[in-house]
């Protein structure tokens, strides 16, 4: 049985998360003090959940040791160097998990935990001078502006021990396996779910904080992303972005049909996807719902298909119609253009026959016939 476990308590609309002593039933207080002031500082529950699971595998394997935080500052450079690539080992190998049969945890993941980590490290840094800091990060610190222009100072962290990251071999879903899934979907929700991420590539957190009353433009059919830190369902824009895309004719009067078909349910909140049936219908819909629907749609069709599939698959018909890189980029919401390149399935007998086009027509360019 695992020693340390995450809770959740709400405060009206805000969701605080904490650790617990599952032996003793306490709540671990610094840990728990650090997620409640990243909830104040207003980051998304999502990022705070991450971190407070991030936590709680770290007191795992402290308590495996055994080790307790205050003795990690007192290890020297090397030894702290160790303390933490153990810690990513650990994590590699499954440790962090009961059940033995979960998929393999990549690298990346491995190492964002860390990073969750160290940042708790810094916090702990922060409330108690007297520990010093850690040896493994430097000292060296910047200033940089995050999305909406406000400025931190960072500190860069010097730690060389992260594991190498993994190439993220995330294939675009086919015309045809969309098509396969909403037919063999059960309810018309799902349908447009699935129909509003091909058409407009929003992120699945995206997609589920629209607010049908205000983010849809019923005139010009299009679907907009607002940053709200309010949303019940844990649903907002990533890097507090604004954007719209505007979705095909077909699509908004599917649209038109379902606030029909669920207007009962609709009409005493404000979320567009809802929960349809038993003791939580006409709540908003969240993630790992959706996640499950897929789950039971793969049982059904053999077809695994994902929200992230979808939005690669939005990226990669559009570069196909001829759309620039550029609007491909604002319409996914990245802020560098190479993470669009990555979402493109680009392969290399395309590049060839752009390659040979292009000499085709530009043959002459240099005039090396003159240098023979």
């Amino acid at each position: 049985m695992r020693r340390y476990a995450v809770g959740t308590i709400a405060e009206g609309a805000t969701k605080y998360f904490y650790i617990r002593d599952c032996e003793t039933m306490d709540v671990v207080l610094l840990p728990s003090k650090y997620l409640k002031h990243k909830t104040r500082s207003n980051r998304s529950p999502n990022t705070v959940k991450r971190a407070a699971f991030a936590i709680c595998y770290y007191l795992e394997y402290l308590k495996e040791i055994p080790m307790e935080i205050e003795q990690v500052y007192q290890l020297d450079y090397e030894k702290q160097t160790e303390h933490f690539v153990d810690f990513l080992h650990w994590l590699k190998g499954g440790n962090h998990k009961q059940d033995n049969n979960l998929k393999s945890i990549n690298n990346g993941t491995c190492n964002a935990y860390l990073e969750d980590v160290f940042r708790f490290y810094l916090f702990v840094e922060a409330e108690y001078e007297q520990l010093g800091s850690l040896k493994v990060l430097s000292y060296n610190y910047h200033v940089a502006a995050n999305a909406v222009g406000v400025q931190k100072k960072l500190r860069y962290q010097s730690f060389k021990g992260y594991l190498k990251a993994e190439e993220r071999n995330v294939r675009p879903a086919e015309h045809e396996e969309i098509i396969t899934i909403l037919q063999a979907c059960t309810n018309c929700r799902d349908q447009l779910l699935i129909l509003l991420i091909a058409e407009t590539g929003f992120r699945i957190g995206e997609i589920l904080g629209v607010d049908y009353v205000h983010d849809i433009d019923y005139q010009r059919h299009m679907v907009g992303v607002y940053f709200r830190d309010d949303n019940e369902n844990d649903a907002r824009a990533k890097n507090a972005e604004y954007r719209k895309a505007k979705i095909s004719e077909e699509t908004y009067e599917f649209l038109m049909y379902y606030l029909a078909e669920y207007r009962e349910l609709l009409q005493h909140q404000r979320f567009l996807f809802i929960n349809i049936t038993g003791k939580t219908a006409g709540q908003p819909l969240k993630v790992d719902s959706v996640y499950d629907m897929l789950n039971r749609m793969e049982k059904k069709t053999q077809i695994d298909l994902t929200p992230h599939m979808l939005r690669r698959y939005f990226a990669n018909m559009r570069r196909k119609a001829g759309w620039r890189l550029e609007l491909i980029q604002q319409a996914l919401g990245h802020k560098h253009i190479n993470t669009t390149i990555k979402y493109l399935n680009i392969v290399d007998d395309e590049l060839l026959e752009a390659s040979q086009e292009f000499y085709e027509k530009h043959s002459a360019m240099y005039g090396v016939e003159k240098l023979l």
